[in-house]
C-alpha cells in the first residue's frame, strides 16, 4: 500500500490479516468508526508499512499463512511500545496468550470477535485487579489442545515436526487440527 505522505492522525490502525475477505470486512468496519486502516498480510508487508507510518493501534491475526503473528506483535511493539495491539485468533491457547502479552500485545481475543470487541480491548489498556476469579474446570481435551498448540508453536507451526515431537502420526495431528479451526 503506497501513500504520498505518512498519516499522522491519532486513529491510524494497522491490520495484519492474511484472510482477504475478513481483512476487507474488518477494515471497512473500522473505517466507518473513523479509523484510517492500513493492511498487511505478512511480516514483510508490515515492515514496509512501518517504514513510513506510525500507527497507534494494531490488530494481528495469530496464524498468518506460514508465519506466526507473534513475530508481527514483536515488530509492532519494537516500533512503538505505546501502540495498542490486539491479537485475534481462532487458535487460542494459554501459551500463545502469554507469549503475545510478553511480546507487547495489549489484549488477546479469540475469534469470532468483532469491531466492538476489538475497540473495547483498545479501551481497556490497563489490567483490572477486581476481576473475579472463577474456577474454570479444565478438560482433558482442553489440556491436550493447549499442549498441541504449544508444541506447534515451538516447531514454528510445522505439522510434521510437531507430530514427531508429540509422538503421533502426522495425519492424526492434521485430523485433530481440522476439528478446531486455526487462524
Amino acid at each position: 500500500m503506497s501513500e504520498e505522505k505518512p498519516w499522522s492522525e491519532d486513529r491510524l490502525l494497522v491490520l495484519v490479516e492474511d484472510d482477504e475477505a475478513f481483512a476487507r470486512t474488518l477494515k471497512r468496519s473500522f473505517e466507518r468508526r473513523g479509523y484510517r486502516v492500513l493492511t498487511a498480510d505478512n511480516q514483510a508487508a508490515l515492515n514496509a508499512l512501518l517504514e513510513s507510518h506510525n500507527p497507534q493501534y494494531a490488530v494481528v491475526d495469530l496464524k498468518l499463512a506460514a508465519e506466526s503473528g507473534l513475530v508481527c506483535v514483536q515488530a509492532l511493539h519494537a516500533h512503538d511500545p505505546a501502540m495498542l495491539i490486539v491479537v485475534l485468533t481462532g487458535f487460542a491457547s494459554i501459551a500463545t496468550a502469554v507469549e503475545a502479552i510478553k511480546l507487547g500485545a495489549s489484549h488477546y481475543l479469540a475469534k469470532p470477535s468483532n469491531t466492538d470487541d476489538i475497540e473495547a480491548a483498545f479501551a481497556r489498556s490497563a489490567g483490572d485487579a477486581s476481576t473475579p476469579l472463577a474456577p474454570r474446570p479444565t478438560s482433558i481435551k482442553t489440556l491436550e489442545w493447549e499442549h498441541i498448540h504449544e508444541v506447534l508453536k515451538d516447531s514454528d507451526f510445522n505439522i510434521s515436526e510437531a507430530a514427531r515431537r508429540l509422538g503421533m502420526h502426522r495425519r492424526t495431528l492434521a485430523r485433530k487440527l481440522a476439528k478446531r479451526q486455526i487462524g
